[in-house]
């Protein structure tokens, strides 16, 4: 699904998803490897090396981390939900961009949507599973 804008320029897109996270990543060939976030440089947006990291796995996987510009735009969930939507939507680009990155990014599971998600509430306790405290008398 390369997307081609008026300047001719080819992009990739990808949608990744982690617990409430939604990240729309776009891929933009011949770039430095600047990844940006919100408008924001990585740098600025995540503050632990940690998350950084997560989301550069699928780049440093594929080898191409100076081949491509990086632009994302995340919303909801945390910061490390946000990091993971990251990493599932650029994996998902790369595939979209050359098809021989599928197998080495389905290996390493970059590629699979984390189905974990945050269990709701019941009535009669506290939280999910947290029971009201017990007492004899």
């Amino acid at each position: 699904m390369a997307k081609i804008a008026s300047k001719k320029k080819i992009q990739y897109w990808g949608t990744g998803r982690r617990k409430k996270a939604v990240a729309r990543v776009r891929l933009v060939p011949g770039g430095t490897g600047n990844i940006i976030i919100n408008k924001r440089d990585i740098d600025d947006f995540f503050g632990l090396d940690t998350l950084k990291l997560i989301v550069r796995q699928p780049l440093e996987l594929t080898k191409t981390t100076d081949k491509w510009d990086v632009y994302v735009n995340v919303k909801g969930g945390g910061f490390t939900g946000q990091a993971g939507a990251i990493r599932h939507g650029i994996a998902r680009a790369l595939v979209e961009a050359d098809i021989e990155y599928k197998p080495a990014l389905k290996q390493a599971g970059f590629l699979t949507r984390d189905p974990r998600m945050k269990e709701r509430k019941k009535y009669g306790l506290k939280k999910a599973r947290r029971a009201p405290q017990f007492s004899k008398r």
